[in-house]
């Protein structure tokens, strides 16, 4: 399915195993699968955009060596379209919830925001925070 309009900004993560990554990230997640090449992967989640490299050693990209859990000090929100059914589905798959369903509130100011939230591990450590 080809992409109609490029997000501003898209999250490109380096993976240990670019296979499960992506089975994780369709089949649990819920992310469309747009397009592959070799090591490489691009998927979307409403208008989340997100992609997936295999990690190989001499990559452009490696700032430093790649020690699990991968991203250490960076979670990424990600709204989904359908909570619930991704907390059935992790609990399901026997996935350990990094912060179970939980409602918490926010404060921008003044102003109060609140959302219900999971957050999980992808299968390279990376943190993802999926809310409603």
């Amino acid at each position: 399915m080809p992409v109609t309009e490029w997000a501003p900004m898209v999250p490109e993560l380096m993976t240990r195993d670019l296979g499960r990554s992506l089975d994780v990230y369709t089949r649990v997640f819920g992310f469309t699968l747009h397009y592959t090449r070799p090591g490489f992967a691009y998927l979307s989640l409403g208008r989340v955009q997100w992609m997936l490299e295999q990690a190989e050693p001499g990559k452009a990209w490696l700032t430093g060596p790649l020690e699990v859990p991968f991203g250490r000090g960076i979670n990424f929100q990600i709204v989904h379209p359908q909570l619930d059914a991704l907390h059935t589905r992790l609990v399901a798959e026997g996935s350990p919830l990094f912060q179970p369903l939980r409602t918490e509130t926010y404060l921008e100011g003044e102003v109060a925001h609140t959302q219900r939230q999971l957050l999980v591990q992808d299968p390279d450590g990376y943190l993802l925070r999926f809310t409603d």
